[in-house]
């Protein structure tokens, strides 16, 4: 085979600058006015959205001189055929008109914040006139209770005796019966003296020789007004030691102990110093009762007893 001149239809002659050398301008190319510089050179120029896949392809757009508008594109039904159209155009597109909400105005109603604010000053108010009402009612029922807990004795404090019993009931008598211990039955081994300062009955005299087992003195009380609970009261005086002993009532023991304690805080030995007072709580019968103190096995009864006597109800004074 030999070579020839094929034309300007194949690729590598399909050359834009082919007008610019001298077989191209042999050739026939010219100057580009819309296509390749040669002849019958395919056209690859197309308006930007211009394509649309799957239609028919319009038409290219005119061109119009500068500064005028461009000629009216007519679809394929006379229609205009602009390159944009608005998604309301197309079937099944947004609505054109806007829509207005019930109520008229030409906008959407917000919440009801008028009625909300109205709502919330009904709470608030109901609350503030139900804790008014409940702090009047707590007032008077407050009142109450004070004048309760006025009639009701209350604990004992460290320095003091604790009750030995706490039944309860009372007896409205202003006198009572009291003794010293020199009026006082004695036991065996029991005795009086008056050498230790600082005891309250008549003459300073107490009762002494209390601390053996089976030692005891006896109180006979006549003149109770009721059956009912009374406070007894015991005067005595322990050696700076916390002692105590048993207590009988009518032939039967009233609680565990009769508490004596060191309450005066006297120093170890010391029986002057150690004077002081505790009380119990016994139900006694009207008229005459019996009450005995006295040291019985496990008691510690290093104590000096100088009287005995009744007050009415549970007091500790």
């Amino acid at each position: 085979m030999t070579s020839g001149n094929n034309g300007a239809s194949t690729p590598e002659d399909d050359d834009p600058f082919g007008y610019l050398y001298a077989d191209g301008q042999a050739n026939g190319a010219q100057p580009p006015s819309g296509g390749y510089g040669y002849p019958n050179s395919v056209n690859r120029v197309r308006a930007v959205g211009q394509r649309q896949y799957g239609q028919q392809q319009a038409p290219a757009a005119a061109t119009a001189p500068y500064g005028q508008a461009p000629p009216q594109q007519q679809g394929a039904q006379g229609q205009p055929n602009a390159h944009y159209a608005a998604p309301e155009t197309f079937p099944g597109g947004a609505p054109t008109t806007q829509q207005q909400m019930p109520g008229g105005g030409g906008r959407g109603r917000g919440p009801n914040t008028k009625g909300l604010l109205i709502g919330a000053i009904a709470v608030v108010a109901a609350v503030v006139i139900g804790i008014g009402v409940a702090m009047m009612n707590g007032d008077d029922g407050d009142s109450g209770g004070d004048n309760q807990a006025a009639t009701t004795p209350t604990t004992s404090q460290s320095s003091e005796p604790s009750p030995s019993g706490s039944k309860s009931g009372g007896a409205s008598a202003a006198d009572l019966p009291k003794i010293d211990a020199k009026a006082l039955r004695l036991g065996t081994g029991v005795s009086t003296a008056s050498e230790i300062k600082g005891a309250s009955a008549a003459g300073g005299v107490y009762v002494t020789g209390l601390n053996q087992v089976g030692s005891e003195v006896t109180w006979s009380v006549d003149g109770i007004p009721k059956d009912g609970v009374y406070t007894l009261f015991a005067g005595y005086s322990v050696p700076g030691k916390d002692q105590e002993m048993t207590l009988t009532v009518n032939g039967k023991v009233f609680g565990s102990t009769l508490n004596l304690g060191n309450f005066a805080k006297a120093p170890e030995g010391d029986f002057a110093k150690g004077w002081t007072q505790t009380y119990a709580y016994p139900s006694l019968n009207k008229g005459t009762n019996t009450i005995s103190i006295s040291c019985q096995n496990g008691n510690q009864c290093d104590v000096l007893l100088d009287r005995l006597w009744l007050k009415a109800g549970q007091v500790k004074r």
